[in-house]
């Protein structure tokens, strides 16, 4: 479960890349365009491993890029002959490349790598190419048809007509989920009804209904012949090819496995990449969850379900990374006290764990990024999805520190906070608290958010269905919001003082109802997963911060003459948060996560969608002008996304790997082709 959160970077020049490349930590901006800033990351500290271990990150590492076709299929059935043909026009071109034409097809190819596919990576609106058709002919006609073996005339619609797949995931209420999502997870002809009642009855079929794997998240549902049946994703199924060369890479990080239980996780995932069986799939969750020993870890597989309108089926995505062992001291002290956080929850008893199993949490280095997790990426996750396997066996949450620490320090100085903070008393405030206050709240997100409450008996995990991913975000987001104005953190070393809190409430509450609508274009709702959250949480929290008894919602009383907890306020005629209670909000936070708690534990789909549909949907159009205008002046891009290092592999006369190298500096669209060309696995039509 990844918590993707919203960040803002300056800009760094390159020419900083090679005088400071020597430092503890670097942030390099390497390029931008559209709305998008590309950056790097360091993986400090990986000079210090043991060879064993750096061949270990290695060989994971290509399992992580070697999954990449697999994502760029799923996000639309003609992603990789349009990647194939944009590639060949890019390098081939002999044409003026000078022209408006061509610099806004550049434009256009370097957002389709970002996003892997040619839906937005965040919002999953089809991009509007700046270049023509009579351009894009005229540049297939000038290169190599030996280069592009299939039929171009295809897509055209597909890449120039608005109306032809507009949405890779839609999420909007009332309409057929499935049949308008271009995302690739379901067939012709199936429609949301359908897929729903095929999962529903597997479910009922189902031997252990109190252990059930998650149906459905690793296969393509088509219909055949008038019958719907799954294409597994697996060795010698769907996928193959792909799926064939990430387990040659599992098998050779199995030879230098730190331990023995390393080597049976390593062991049971490929196994189950062989077959493809779900039951398999859970012992290798819980055998990974069970390696604790290990500095080196990873993630490889069929992930997280955001990309599914149903919130289903998953992504495919690969990462590598090792402990920092001095910054997981701070993630310790949650996950040792993981059954007080628990117990003292505002929610409902019936709805929490009476026994806090196995809960893991570390601060770690990202080593390499793939498939979902590249270019844009979580900077926190918490696995696994399976709600039976977190209960009985516990889960692994892990915070990004090298990324973290990035977007941090790139954030400081670019003016954001200038024109959308309120004052200077609490610019200050955030300046003093902000970053050690994102990593935590990120900690608690992660580590108990997730891994608290649980479902009553009987209730089916997937019963919020396509509400059931912001509807959980938002309990995570509320679990840490709540705990970190706790005291309980002050004496455990994680927060300086009492005042520090503050600055996430007003940070959080500032982007929940404001900043975060920059990622929105004018006229559109808000569809993706954690926007809906944050504009949940904090909607629901305006809607309900009065200053006096209101309802079922009861505040504590205190705000200055009479005000409300937090309200939206004018200032020279632009519009500000201003909190006038900040324990009121906790007070409010706890409030509404014990509802949100109580819906995902009863499975309430009428609930949720309430929920969601009046806070988490509608945006303001009036506000929203006003934010993009504020935002343009600023010269900032809304998305970030970071280009991985490069690792050069160093070997004697007899072939022997006596050292591996990390290295940065690769360009944007060389490290694009480069995988284009390296990681090339799938073929270009897969039925």
């Amino acid at each position: 479960m990844n918590i993707k959160h919203y960040l803002l970077v300056m800009s760094v020049s390159l020419s900083a890349l090679s005088a400071q490349a020597g430092a503890d930590t670097f942030l390099y901006n390497d390029e931008r365009f559209a709305d998008l800033q590309m950056l790097r990351y360091q993986v400090h500290g990986f000079d210090q491993l043991s060879l064993r271990q750096k061949e270990l990150i290695y060989y994971l590492s290509e399992a992580a890029l070697c999954g990449r076709d697999i994502l760029w299929d799923q996000n639309g059935r003609y992603n990789l002959r349009i990647r194939q043909l944009l590639e060949t026009i890019y390098t081939d071109y002999k044409g003026n490349r000078k022209s408006k034409d061509f610099q806004a097809f550049v434009t256009y190819l370097k957002r389709v790598w970002f996003s892997n596919g040619i839906h937005h990576h965040y919002g999953c609106e089809k991009f509007q190419p700046g270049f023509s058709e009579d351009f894009l002919r005229k540049a297939i006609k000038s290169i190599d048809p030996a280069k592009i073996p299939f039929d171009t005339e295809e897509l055209f619609p597909v890449i120039f007509d608005p109306k032809v797949m507009p949405k890779r995931t839609n999420q909007a209420d009332g309409e057929d989920l499935v049949q308008t999502s271009a995302a690739n997870y379901y067939g012709a002809g199936v429609t949301q009804a359908e897929a729903e009642d095929f999962y529903l009855k597997m479910k009922e079929a189902a031997p252990d209904p109190a252990h059930p794997v998650m149906f459905g998240m690793n296969s393509r549902l088509i219909k055949e012949n008038g019958e719907l049946k799954e294409k597994v994703w697996r060795s010698g199924g769907l996928y193959g090819a792909a799926i064939d060369r990430i387990i040659y890479w599992l098998q050779k990080a199995k030879t230098v496995a730190e331990n023995a239980k390393q080597a049976a996780v390593l062991d049971k995932l490929i196994e189950y990449y062989q077959t493809g069986d779900l039951h398999t799939f859970d012992a290798y969750t819980i055998l990974w969850v069970q390696e604790t020993a290990g500095i080196v870890d990873f993630t490889n597989g069929f992930t997280e379900s955001y990309g599914d309108p149903l919130g289903m089926k998953a992504s495919w995505e690969g990462f590598a990374n090792f402990k920092d062992m001095a910054a997981t001291e701070r993630t310790k002290k949650l996950s040792n006290n993981a059954q007080w956080f628990e117990d003292h929850s505002p929610v409902d008893s019936r709805f929490k764990k009476e026994n806090c199993k196995g809960i893991t949490a570390k601060v770690i280095v990202a080593a390499i990024l793939g498939g979902d997790l590249y270019p844009s990426t979580a900077i926190g996750i918490n696995l696994p999805n399976s709600n039976w396997v977190r209960a009985e066996h516990g889960s692994k949450s892990v915070t990004i520190g090298n990324l973290t620490d990035a977007y941090n320090k790139a954030a400081h100085g670019n003016g954001f906070q200038e024109e959308f903070v309120i004052d200077e008393q609490t610019r200050q405030l955030i300046d003093k608290y902000g970053d050690v206050c994102d990593d935590l709240h990120t900690d608690l997100h992660e580590c108990l958010g997730h891994g608290s409450g649980k479902l009553l008996p009987g209730v089916d995990a997937d019963s919020l269905k396509a509400y059931g991913s912001a509807i959980e975000e938002a309990r995570a987001d509320l679990f840490g919001l709540y705990y970190i104005a706790d005291p309980k953190l002050i004496e455990l070393g994680l927060t300086p003082d009492a005042e520090a809190y503050k600055s996430q409430y007003y940070t959080y509450m500032m982007n929940g109802l404001m900043t975060q609508l920059v990622r929105i274009e004018p006229g559109n709702d808000i569809e993706e997963a954690h926007m809906r959250n944050r504009a949940l949480i904090a909607h629901w929290v305006l809607k309900h911060a009065t200053a006096v008894p209101n309802g079922s919602v009861t505040v504590p009383e205190g705000s200055p003459e009479g005000k409300p907890a937090v309200e939206l306020v004018k200032r020279d005629g632009k519009t500000f948060v201003q909190v006038n209670n900040y324990p009121a909000l906790r007070a409010l936070f706890g409030q509404l996560l014990a509802e949100i708690q109580r819906i995902k534990s009863e499975g309430d789909f009428e609930g949720a969608r309430r929920l969601i549909e009046t806070y988490g949907v509608k945006v303001d159009a009036e506000l929203h002008r006003e934010i993009l205008s504020r935002y343009q002046a600023l010269n900032l891009a809304p998305y970030k996304g970071f280009i991985n290092p490069e690792y050069i592999v160093e070997r004697d006369a007899n072939g022997t790997i006596t050292d591996i190298r990390v290295t940065y500096g690769e360009a944007y669209d060389h490290q694009m082709l480069r995988y284009s060309r390296d990681y090339r696995t799938l073929p270009f039509i897969n039925e």
